[in-house]
C-alpha cells in the first residue's frame, strides 16, 4: 500500500510541452494576470471579501445562507435569459483558456479534448464523481455542524418549467470554464513557466478552494482537496473530458438534487 501511495502522489512524466526560454515566459506570466483578473482570479477575491464580510456579522456562519443558482430578474422570461447568459459567460471563460492554448501552439488534444477515448473517459469521470460526491457531502455537514460553513442552498430559483434544464447546463458550464482554466490552462502554463509539478497542482488547488471561500472555511478545504485530486488525476492521465464530466455531475446531482428535494428532506436547508 505505501508503494501504491507513493506512486499516485508522484506526478507522471508531463507529456505537455516543458519550460520556454525566459523572453516567452514574460508573456505568459501576463498572459496569466489578466486571464485570471477577469475570471476566476476575481471571484476568489471577491469570495474573500464576502467570507470577511459574513465573519464581522454578529450570527455565527452556520447560522447564515448562502445561495449559488438564484434569481436574476422579475419577470420569469427575463430571468430566464439572464440564467442563460450566465452559463455563456462560463463557456466563454473555458473557450478563452483553450483558445490561448491552442493560439500558443498546444493541440488541445495534449490536455485531452479529443474524443480518442470516450470510454475511459466517462468511467474515470464516473469514478472521481464518487469519489469525491459523498465524501465531499459529509465534510460540507460536518463542516456546518462544527461552525466553519455557512448554509450552502444550491439553488433559489423557482419552479419554473426551464429550472432544471438552466441548473444542468449551469452545472456543465461552470465545470468546463473551473476545469478548462484551473486544470488544463493554468497548470500547462505553469508547466511552461517551469514550475515543478507539485508546487503547480498545489497553485491551481488554493486557487479553487479561494472561489468557493463564499460558502466558508469549509468550501475552501474541499474545494482544495478535489483540486488535489483532480489536478493530480489530469497531471498522470491527461484526459480533461474525464475532470469536466465530473465535475458536471457533482453539480447536476448538487443543483438538480437540491431543487427537487428541498422541502421533502428535512436536513436540507
Amino acid at each position: 500500500m505505501p508503494n501504491l501511495l507513493r506512486a499516485w502522489l508522484a506526478p507522471a512524466s508531463p507529456s505537455a510541452p516543458g519550460p520556454l526560454p525566459e523572453t516567452e515566459r514574460r508573456g505568459y506570466r501576463v498572459e496569466l494576470l489578466i486571464v485570471f483578473s477577469v475570471t476566476l482570479g476575481l471571484s476568489g477575491l471577491r469570495s474573500l471579501i464576502r467570507l470577511l464580510d459574513d465573519l464581522l456579522k454578529p450570527v455565527p456562519l452556520n447560522q447564515q445562507h448562502v445561495a449559488i443558482n438564484v434569481p436574476q430578474a422579475a419577470v420569469n422570461i427575463l430571468d430566464l435569459l439572464a440564467q442563460l447568459a450566465g452559463v455563456l459567460q462560463l463557456v466563454a471563460w473555458g473557450g478563452l483558456g483553450a483558445y490561448l492554448l491552442w493560439r500558443g501552439g498546444i493541440r488541445l488534444r495534449e490536455v485531452g479534448l479529443d474524443r480518442s477515448r470516450i470510454g475511459g473517459d466517462a468511467l474515470r469521470g464516473l469514478g472521481l464523481a464518487a469519489l469525491i460526491g459523498v465524501p465531499g457531502l459529509v465534510f460540507y455537514l460536518v463542516a456546518v455542524r462544527l461552525g466553519f460553513n455557512l448554509n450552502v442552498l444550491p439553488s433559489t430559483l423557482d419552479s419554473s418549467w426551464w429550472q432544471v434544464v438552466v441548473l444542468t447546463l449551469s452545472a456543465a458550464g461552470n465545470a468546463w470554464a473551473e476545469e478548462m482554466l484551473v486544470v488544463g490552462y493554468l497548470l500547462t502554463r505553469l508547466r511552461q513557466l517551469g514550475l515543478r509539478e507539485n508546487p503547480a497542482l498545489l497553485a491551481a488547488a488554493v486557487l479553487r478552494g479561494s472561489y468557493h471561500l463564499y460558502q466558508g472555511f469549509g468550501g475552501f478545504l474541499g474545494n482544495l482537496v478535489m483540486g488535489l485530486v483532480f489536478g493530480r488525476v489530469w497531471q498522470r492521465t491527461n484526459r480533461l473530458w474525464a475532470l469536466v464530466l465530473a465535475h458536471t455531475l457533482l453539480d447536476v446531482v448538487a443543483f438538480v438534487g437540491y431543487a427537487l428535494l428541498r422541502g421533502h428532506v428535512s436536513w436540507l436547508p
